[in-house]
């Protein structure tokens, strides 16, 4: 990794090795998220807000700004990253600190996640999620032989995690916890972690999450209410219940858009972390298989990055893009998966599609980041000696 040239802007001719198909790509996700947030809060808003236009109005102020912030992170090179890492990392430490104290973070259905930034709140989870990332490709660049060779080592990296799942769980934020695990636990096994290590961290993982969840009444309801939601289907399993039914009544088609029932007051969060559920019920199973497909497409396209950055071994790059493509497409899953029935209800957005502004801003960076990082990797190097920590991820 050269840290040298950290000259701001970026080249007006180095756009060419742009991306084309991952921009239009997340494009086409960021439009249709426009839309259905327009369709799914229409009535909400007008009901508490004397606005129909609220929640898309605010949608696409923060689409506004993500996009200055996605030009901005476009122009800085990779090497900045990797320098201020552990920078990065400190912040989100002292944001989680901050944003746990009463009168400071601000609380919304029990849980105080948010710092409020003059009319705007943001979610500090998001930026913590990221600022982790790249810390930790940095540190597997520079330790990824030592992690083979000598297991005890993982301990280092999973410490510093176990830290921040806690403070994650005081606020308390589950999701969070549990994408920010398996990004981690990913990212090592790309790493070179062998795979019973992986295997045994995992079971200790979901073991500690599935206490902390036995160990809150909230939870344990959250999570009997997914095995059976129609047990209870006025009780717990409302929610689950009402999107199932939007499912349903999507059939192939879909409704057609703007004619969801389910978004009528029957669906709680219809425009945020069900949005899904509305948009199945719009446009059906063939929209459903369109929406996936598109994130998908992302997916193919991260991967197409990471294994040009692994021919050139730049392994802060392939590390960093993995672990930022596990967090756009475990945090789509989960939430198709729980809007579905396929996974227990958890507070997570769906990526560039539910309303929220947080994950809006911090998802453009995140695209920015892997545009900028394709990018890079189109540049001519000199020769250069291997990396100490060199060798081959998986």
């Amino acid at each position: 990794m050269n840290l040298r040239g950290l000259q701001l802007p970026l080249i007006a001719g180095d756009f060419q090795h742009l991306d084309g198909k991952l921009l239009l790509t997340v494009l086409a996700l960021i439009t249709l998220g426009v839309v259905m947030i327009y369709s799914a809060s229409v009535n909400f808003a007008d009901v508490n807000f004397g606005d129909s236009l609220y929640f898309f109005k605010r949608q696409l102020m923060y689409l506004a700004l993500g996009s200055v912030l996605g030009l901005v992170v476009l122009n800085i090179p990779v090497a900045f990253w990797y320098r201020y890492g552990l920078l990065l990392l400190a912040a989100a430490f002292a944001l989680l600190l901050i944003v746990l104290i009463p009168g400071v973070g601000r609380s919304f259905n029990g849980s105080r996640r948010w710092l409020g930034l003059g009319p705007m709140t943001f979610q500090v989870s998001e930026l913590v999620k990221l600022a982790v990332v790249l810390f930790m490709a940095g540190y597997l660049q520079r330790h990824q032989q030592v992690l083979r060779d000598n297991w005890k080592e993982i301990g280092k990296p999973l410490g510093i995690l176990a830290a921040l799942v806690g403070l994650l769980l005081l606020e308390p934020d589950l999701g969070s916890s549990v994408v920010l695990s398996a990004t981690v636990l990913a990212m090592l096994f790309f790493a070179g972690a062998k795979l019973w290590q992986v295997g045994v961290l995992v079971g200790l993982a979901g073991s500690l999450l599935g206490l902390a969840a036995v160990l809150s009444p909230y939870r344990l309801k959250r999570l009997v209410a997914y095995l059976d939601p129609w047990a209870d289907q006025f009780g717990s399993g409302y929610q689950l219940s009402q999107s199932l039914i939007a499912f349903g009544r999507g059939e192939w088609f879909g409704v057609g858009l703007g004619n969801s029932v389910q978004k009528l007051g029957y669906l709680p969060e219809a425009y945020t972390d069900f949005v899904f559920a509305v948009y199945a019920e719009e446009f059906g199973l063939v929209g459903v298989v369109a929406l996936i497909a598109l994130f998908g497409l992302l997916l193919w396209r991260v991967f197409a990055i990471i294994r040009r950055a692994v021919r050139r071994c730049d392994w802060f790059a392939a590390y960093s893009v993995f672990g930022l493509g596990v967090l756009l497409a475990g945090q789509a899953f989960i939430n198709i998966g729980v809007a579905s029935g396929l996974l227990p209800t958890k507070g997570l957005t769906l990526p560039f599609v539910s309303y929220g502004g947080s994950s809006l801003l911090v998802s453009c960076v995140m695209v920015a980041l892997i545009l900028r990082f394709g990018m890079e990797l189109h540049a001519p190097v000199a020769k250069k000696k291997p990396l100490k920590a060199g060798g081959r991820a998986r």
